[in-house]
């Protein structure tokens, strides 16, 4: 394990039983007021978004925001917010996807991707990969090119690369953190 994960990681904190009972969440707001780790972490994606070759910085509703304003910001790239449905004024793309208990469906302006982007993804988590593949759906819909996903934390116990492996199509999948 590299310094950079060994930091990122002991800023990461276990909450039992939250949001309900025998679930373990990995709760990143120590991370995110450690200003040592937030610059150490905004570091090591923006290292991802420029080895990519990305353009464009896409961020997932609501902690993919957090993290990929201040690597587009880094990375000299736009950032582009992906929503849920309902939450973009004007003109938007969508993507349904199912839940474990039902759907969801995520939104992004139709005019701030276009041929010739290239876009990385970023999140905080990767778990089952449901967001990240409709995310990614979605990128292609409105004509852009997926240049890779970036997760802080991969829970690997629950299948989410396995999952987005035909999404990506050979784009590249980096997770700073697997637990």
């Amino acid at each position: 394990m590299t310094a950079v994960q060994e930091l990122l990681l002991s800023r990461i904190r276990d909450v039992a039983d939250y949001p309900e009972p025998g679930v373990m969440f990995k709760d990143i707001t120590p991370l995110l007021a450690d200003p040592e780790a937030f610059t150490a972490l905004t570091d090591a994606l923006a290292d991802i978004a420029v080895r990519s070759g990305a353009t464009k910085i896409v961020g997932l509703e609501a902690r993919g925001f957090i993290l990929g304003a201040p690597v587009a910001v880094r990375s000299g790239l736009g950032f582009i917010p992906v929503r849920k449905a309902g939450k973009l004024p004007g003109a938007t793309l969508s993507q349904a996807y199912d839940l474990e208990y039902g759907s969801a469906e995520i939104e992004v302006h139709a005019e701030d991707l276009s041929a010739g982007d290239r876009v990385l993804v970023i999140d905080d988590v990767l778990a089952t990969g449901g967001t990240a593949e409709a995310s990614l759906q979605l990128i292609r819909r409105a004509g852009a090119e997926v240049a890779g996903l970036a997760i802080l934390m991969e829970l690997g116990f629950l299948g989410g690369r396995q999952r987005l492996e035909p999404a990506l199509s050979g784009a590249v999948l980096e997770a700073l953190i697997t637990v």
